[in-house]
């Protein structure tokens, strides 16, 4: 979840990507605030490890556009 940008939405897909590049950006699901301040953001990705699933954790958390990652 994070503020809303024009290009939070894209930005994150293409993270998310370099962690699974099987991943499908058409099952992003994207769902804004009522006040539209804020989007939340859900990604299903297939971890193959641990290690992978936390470093996409941690790539997410570290990012300046996130605000809080679930």
């Amino acid at each position: 979840m994070g503020k809303s940008h024009p290009d939070f939405a894209q930005v994150l897909t293409e993270l998310v990507l370099g962690f699974d590049p099987g991943f499908d950006p058409a099952t992003v699901e994207m769902r804004p605030s009522k006040s539209g301040k804020y989007i939340g953001l859900t990604f299903t990705v297939r971890a193959t490890s641990r290690e992978q699933l936390d470093d996409l954790y941690r790539a997410l958390h570290a990012h300046h556009l996130v605000s809080i990652v679930l």
